[in-house]
């Protein structure tokens, strides 16, 4: 909904690392590869008095490649693939690992070199026995990570002393993660609960090249020259962003969660002109309604939005990925613990009158691209719940027959029984006195994008009958 500048779009396949085993394009194995790893070998759980051990080390540093060279080669040969992953119960352990965090990834992120990044993760659920996904699936050339730390947020940028914990691939401090690959991590003994904030940083010692990332963070990302990983202290952290760069998960064992909510959808799910480190995107408020609920949070919530996303075609700005036909086995089905997806997407589609193969879009467009992404969901044992699009006259995409567009789509999206079920956000959110405009007490100010009250009357729509439990 939100354009910067014009780019390539690439959309490469995902692998994951268990114990130095590189499993390619297959999720159902990846899962069970780590898994069986993990628990197998098992970690030792450290104490608070165990010292994290940093990680310094030097590597060769390697020269920058032709940015659209390298993607050329790389971009949109191979299409993604994914499977739901299922929500595993631990052998060793009691609890179902569940996904607690994951940004939708992808291309066109800056350059780092001999650089410590340091990224807050917001979880949605309570757990344990912590891993991270590294993902290098949008950039052209490999990813050296020489050191990485996971730790409990104090405040900002500084850690809370004695909670740093190293994080290993394959039982080594150092990883290589190819071009358009990912990497799980070793399970780390650190425990997060719902709503709490932890600290990854990690060490790039060589220029990464062009880096994978998710642009829109709305929260602060902290960057270091050389190697701070094991530093609790924010003092080295002098430059930031509202970026997150190359780490695209964090899951749990949860003692008490039995699945995966993903909020599939664009820039009003990302969260675009909510407050930033707040956390009042209406996935994170929804995760809270979850958490609060009588008795134990039995689904975690996690955000799959893109800003500027649509369902059929890849967007020009790099940043705003590929559609939602080519990520969604990935980003929503390829979570661990997955059960419902919320579909809330297509207002792009629509502004932009983008439909198949340059022609102008149609209703039935539309509706057949959800109908693919409701039949690989239902293939894949996950339910589907879709929300109507919401109005948006004022705004640039506004024109009467975009309305007519939105409206009839809407329609279908409420009657036509393609969904599991179905979230009415444009009944939710629109103007009672003008139904083609957005509620001026929910308006940010765009005409599109809902503020932070806004984001929470949307959470609130949500009947939470509609989710698993």
């Amino acid at each position: 909904m939100h354009g910067r500048a014009p780019g390539l779009t690439v959309a490469l396949p995902r692998t994951a690392l268990s114990r130095g085993r590189t499993c390619l394009n297959d999720d159902l194995n990846v899962e069970k590869n780590v898994e069986k790893n993990v628990e197998k070998n098992g970690e030792v759980p450290m104490t608070l008095d165990q010292p994290h051990r940093a990680v310094r080390s030097r590597a060769r540093r390697r020269p920058s490649r032709s940015l659209f060279g390298a993607l050329l080669a790389l971009a949109l040969a191979a299409a993604p693939v994914g499977t739901a992953r299922a929500a595993t119960p631990s052998a060793n352990a009691p609890g179902t690992r569940v996904s607690a965090w994951s940004p939708s990834m992808t291309t066109g992120g800056p350059t780092f070199e001999n650089q410590t990044i340091r990224m807050v993760v917001h979880s949605s659920v309570a757990g344990s026995r912590a891993r991270i996904t590294l993902s290098n699936r949008y950039s052209p050339g490999p990813l050296e990570v020489a050191a990485a730390n996971v730790a409990v947020q104090a405040h900002g940028g500084k850690a809370r002393p004695g909670t740093a914990r190293r994080i290993t691939f394959g039982g080594s401090d150092r990883v290589t993660v190819p071009a358009g690959d990912e990497v799980v991590s070793d399970v780390v003994p650190i425990s997060v609960e719902a709503g709490q904030n932890l600290l990854v940083s990690l060490y790039v010692p060589g220029a990464t090249g062009m880096s994978t990332w998710h642009s829109d963070a709305f929260d602060t990302t902290y960057t270091a020259s050389g190697d701070r990983t094991g530093d609790d202290s924010a003092a080295g952290f002098v430059t930031t962003t509202t970026s997150w760069y190359y780490l695209a998960g964090l899951d749990v064992l949860s003692p008490t969660a039995k699945g995966t909510v993903v909020a599939f959808g664009d820039s009003i799910t990302d969260g675009y002109h909510s407050s930033t480190g707040t956390y009042t995107r209406w996935p994170d408020v929804l995760g809270r309604r979850l958490e609060a609920e009588p008795g134990p949070q039995r689904l975690s919530v996690v955000d799959a939005g893109i800003g500027g996303n649509r369902v059929l075609t890849d967007v020009p700005n790099p940043w705003q990925g590929v559609s939602a036909l080519k990520r969604f086995r990935h980003d929503a089905l390829g979570q661990p613990g997955v059960k419902d997806v919320i579909l809330f997407e297509g207002i792009n589609d629509i502004g932009n009158n983008a439909g198949p193969d340059g022609g102008p879009l149609t209703a039935q467009d539309l509706i057949d691209g959800w109908r693919t992404l409701v039949d690989e969901a239902h293939a894949a044992g996950v339910r589907v719940v879709g929300a109507t699009l919401m109005p948006v006259k004022g705004n640039g995409y506004y024109t009467p027959a975009a309305e007519a567009l939105r409206r009839s789509v809407n329609d279908w999206i409420r009657t036509g029984g393609a969904f599991d079920g179905v979230i009415d956000f444009d009944r939710v959110m629109r103007d009672p006195a003008d139904p083609s405009a957005l509620n001026p007490a929910y308006d940010s100010g765009d005409h599109i994008h809902p503020d932070d009250a806004g984001m929470k009357a949307m959470a609130d729509a949500i009947d939470l009958r509609l989710l698993r439990h």
